[in-house]
């Protein structure tokens, strides 16, 4: 695949997954043995692991909007800074909805194997959204 191409697949999925909470998006758009590299606890392997972690994210902040800042392709990876917005309007990590906006930044890289999201690494300034959320109080 091109590097446009890849660009495209990471896009839409950005778009379909978390973005509009299309859940069968994943198995068009990752391999079933997706290997997920997030600071997040206690994961499902695989595409259901991406599947569930979406729908905690949609449910807890169910306007959630990602915007795509960067995007950068090399060979079969794709880098892609993003920043996501929403309002906690669900429970979240075993906390009851706040009411509160965020503005969450995080860097993912995807790694592209037959046209499809083989790989993810991300990682999300997780620190900034719980002092948002007023979980931890700011500096």
């Amino acid at each position: 695949m091109s590097l446009e191409s890849n660009k495209a697949l990471v896009r839409r999925f950005l778009e379909e997954v978390p973005g509009k909470g299309n859940m069968a998006a994943v198995d068009e758009l990752a391999l079933p043995g997706l290997v997920l590299h997030v600071p997040l606890p206690e994961q499902t392997p695989g595409a259901e692991g991406m599947k569930d972690i979406a729908f905690v994210c949609r449910n807890a902040f169910p306007d959630l909007k990602i915007t795509i800042e960067d995007m950068i392709a090399e060979g079969d990876r794709v880098a892609c800074r993003f920043t996501t917005r929403g309002t906690n309007a669900g429970q979240f990590m075993g906390m009851p909805p706040t009411g509160k906006k965020i503005d969450l930044s995080g860097i993912e890289i995807f790694r592209i194997e037959n046209g499809k999201i083989a790989e993810i690494w991300g990682q999300a300034d997780l620190l900034g959204l719980m002092q948002q959320l007023g979980v931890i109080p700011s500096l």
